[in-house]
């Protein structure tokens, strides 16, 4: 049964799907998504929150890119915080817990309200390749129906051979409740693509009645919240409270002697878990010394009474889940809404695709999420945007769009699965960054959102109020560089604004006491950002520095159909690696472990040799 042509198919509508999808459409392309249950579009499947260490971050750059993550989290955030404040403002990070429910629902009717876009429930088993299996032409349904598009990205989740483990039962399920997709998996495999386990969990959640608050310590929201989405004019509200609590010795003993029927320690288990989010089982065993871990209580919605147990992840019997949960102050007494289990999925190892999301076998064929071994809702938008730009800009035949790790975080990621891979599931972190402070939170719409703007995913009206903002952005600064304070005790000699301003101890307002008069246009968050630019300027002068000399590398680019193994100059490993990654550039091939510097300057003789290379800018 065929069905008519489209621009763009997307599989799958979790946060990759919906980022890709919505993307694609914006530009102009005719996009069909598919869902296996409409009810769960956009569903946060973990925990409903959004953002956190470098995950905030990601958030607020795909929002200035004019992704979705952002706005929704913030209309459906019940509490707001800004964390790590107390260190540098490179690891400042935003983040939200949300409602559900409410979530999916603004998630949904998104997808509704954009033009171009068609949304169709239903599994898709098989993709359709062109005869000589090098291009994809579209997918099949469990139906027996057929799809008709050039582009096809798959953003699968965990569905694709999903298994869900909780002690010694197990069955087959993409997620709590909802099946697995079994036989595209297959279909994969037969188009040549390499596929691996993961596994992951999720802890069991607890009625919030039954939660003792005397026992447990109250974590509140920020008196002036902060969310995602740049020039949106949403309020926010804190409108409830999470809690921490801990672990104790009786907790570990009960987890210590029944690893035996744990999934993850019975052998039930064969995927690889998260090393940065491990399973309560994984704690204990691997942190033998460590007397108590945290524990987080967050509501799951300001409509409802259950709670997630954030920290106790495990795929322990229900019996032993009990003990466990009752074994933590303050929840001596919960009653278990939902059990925790741990899920084990396929997805496919990322040296399959390229930095624009496609795949290096099957052109028009884009990958995005945790279908690429990551981790995380906003780790999955940030592969969806970039596919869905790419896959339309492949049809109008222009230039791809790749996020560079030196402008970006949505650059870090990519970058690190085109190039390093990864053997667990991925999870960004503002470590993984070499240039953190110039990439903060705060600064995503200065380094994206033309780039969003220029690509048509940028409403004019949101354009306009970035270039207010740098227009007394720009002025404000301007002033206080050129501009002497008066004479006071504290300074018995004129002297710059600016220069006094960047004393540690000094904040913004107070200018106002060396004869600043603080314009009424003046926003806190331009307040925040140049103080931010003057108090770190050496340290930001010196990383823009590192960025141009990284810069001129990632842009030296060479050809990707170099036969490394003929260059003898260039050790046989990283040949061998070189072969198999295909870098688009020398920055990018200095990156891939187990090439050296030795064989990067083999590989530059050779490519000025043989004139391969263009310099770079």
């Amino acid at each position: 049964m065929r069905n008519d042509k489209y621009d763009v198919i997307v599989v799958g509508a979790g946060h990759a799907g919906i980022e890709a999808a919505l993307a694609a459409a914006k530009m102009g392309a005719r996009v069909l998504i598919f869902v296996i249950k409409i009810e769960t579009v956009g569903r946060m499947s973990c925990n409903p929150s959004m953002g956190g260490p470098a995950k905030g971050h990601l958030a607020r750059e795909l929002d200035v890119l004019g992704g979705e993550i952002g706005r929704a989290a913030d209309l459906t955030g019940i509490q707001f915080r800004m964390l790590n404040k107390k260190k540098g403002p490179a690891v400042w990070a935003p983040r939200s817990q949300n409602d559900r429910t409410q979530y999916s629902i603004v998630m949904r009717y998104t997808l509704e309200s954009q033009d171009n876009l068609e949304i169709k429930e239903s599994m898709i088993d098989e993709i359709i390749l062109s005869q000589d299996r090098l291009c994809v032409l579209g997918v099949k349904s469990n139906l027996g129906e057929e799809y008709f598009a050039s582009k096809v990205i798959l953003a699968n989740g965990t569905f694709l051979r999903g298994k869900v483990h909780v002690g010694n039962v197990s069955y087959s399920s993409g997620r709590a409740g909802e099946p697995a997709s079994n036989k595209l998996s297959e279909s994969l495999i037969s188009a040549g693509l390499n596929l691996a386990r993961f596994k992951t969990g999720t802890p069991p959640r607890v009625d919030l009645r039954t939660v003792n608050m005397n026992k447990v310590e109250e974590q509140q929201g920020d008196k002036n919240p902060q969310g995602f989405s740049f020039y949106r004019d949403i309020k926010l509200y804190n409108l409830v409270s999470c809690y921490l609590t801990f672990t104790t010795s009786k907790t570990h003993e009960i987890i210590r002697s029944n690893l035996d029927k744990s999934a993850l320690y019975g052998g039930y288990i064969s995927g690889v878990g998260p090393r940065y989010c491990p399973s309560i089982e994984d704690k204990v065993v691997k942190f033998k010394k460590k007397e108590r871990h945290q524990v987080f209580i967050e509501p799951e919605g300001k409509d409802t009474h259950e709670a997630y147990v954030n920290g106790i992840s495990n795929s322990l019997p229900p019996d032993v889940q009990k003990e466990i949960v009752h074994s933590i102050p303050g929840l001596e007494n919960a009653s278990i809404i939902r059990y925790g289990y741990a899920i084990e999925y396929d997805y496919i190892i990322p040296d399959e695709i390229k930095a624009t999301m496609e795949t290096k076998k099957i052109s028009g064929l884009y990958l995005a999420g945790q279908i690429n071994g990551t981790s995380g809702y906003e780790e999955a938008g940030a592969q969806g945007i970039a596919a869905g730009i790419n896959a339309v800009l492949a049809i109008d035949k222009k230039e791809p769009v790749i996020f560079d790790r030196s402008q970006s975080y949505i650059g870090v990621l990519i970058d690190d699965l085109v190039t390093k891979g990864t053997t667990e599931p991925y999870r960004l972190f503002t470590s993984r960054a070499e240039y953190r402070l110039y990439l903060r939170q705060d600064n995503a719409d200065e380094r994206l959102m033309p780039l969003g703007y220029k690509l048509g995913l940028v409403e004019d009206v949101r354009w306009q109020k970035f270039q207010e903002m740098k227009k007394i952005h720009d002025r404000v600064l301007h002033y206080l560089k050129t501009h002497n304070s008066k004479k006071s005790e504290e300074i018995r000699e004129p002297t710059r604004l600016v220069n006094i301003l960047k004393r540690p101890k000094i904040h913004f307002d107070d200018l106002q006491k060396f004869g600043y008069k603080i314009p009424p246009d003046i926003t806190e968050d331009i307040k925040s950002r140049i103080s931010l630019e003057i108090k770190y300027e050496g340290y930001l002068k010196r990383q823009l520095a590192e960025i141009d000399k990284f810069e001129k590398m990632e842009h030296t680019n060479i050809p990707t159909d170099i036969e490394y193994m003929k260059i003898e100059t260039i050790a046989y490993e990283a040949r061998e690696k070189l072969n198999k990654i295909k870098p688009t550039s020398l920055g990018q091939a200095s990156r891939i472990s187990g090439v050296k510097q030795t064989d990067i300057t083999g590989l530059m003789i050779y490519l000025k040799k043989n004139k391969l290379y263009r310099e770079g800018k």
